[in-house]
């Protein structure tokens, strides 16, 4: 159907100790469409030898998912006949033990504020097109964490 391809860079720095695991997890990706973007292991989970500015796998998932209900939402949103100004997510993961030593992201909360141009939908409506997002939306297809609308 389609491609999708990221490139990922790190390499160890000289005064690093890959042995011993002291190194930095900071590394770069790139996109297609010329993003750059620098990375990093979350400091939850390496401490000192993450980069707290870059972004982390843990966010770029949760990213991925408010990301493809936002776009899934305005497509189902607008075939209904609403107008759509403007949406804001503050979208939240949790991460959790799920078997001794290994953890997951196992929910994602998505908190979309939305701004409408004319009639917004009744609440009913608007929980019935949130769950068309969900259940369209190809990255909620695509794992296994709980995704909920709060």
């Amino acid at each position: 159907m389609s491609t999708h391809t990221a490139t990922l860079e790190w390499s160890l720095g000289p005064d690093e100790d890959f042995g011993r695991g002291r190194y930095s997890r900071g590394h770069a990706l790139a996109f297609d469409g010329g993003v750059r973007l620098a990375a990093s292991a979350a400091p939850q989970v390496v401490g000192k030898w993450a980069v707290p500015e870059a972004v982390d796998p843990e966010e770029m998932l949760v990213a991925a998912l408010a990301s493809c209900h936002m776009l899934t939402f305005l497509h189902v949103a607008r075939l209904a006949g609403f107008t759509v100004r403007a949406y804001r997510d503050r979208a939240e993961g949790v991460m959790a033990e799920i078997a001794p030593g290994r953890l997951a992201v196992t929910r994602v909360s998505l908190h979309p504020e939305i701004t409408w141009a004319g009639d917004a939908p009744e609440p009913e409506r608007l929980a019935a097109l949130h769950h068309e997002a969900h259940a369209g939306c190809f990255i909620a297809n695509s794992v296994r964490t709980e995704v909920v609308v709060a």
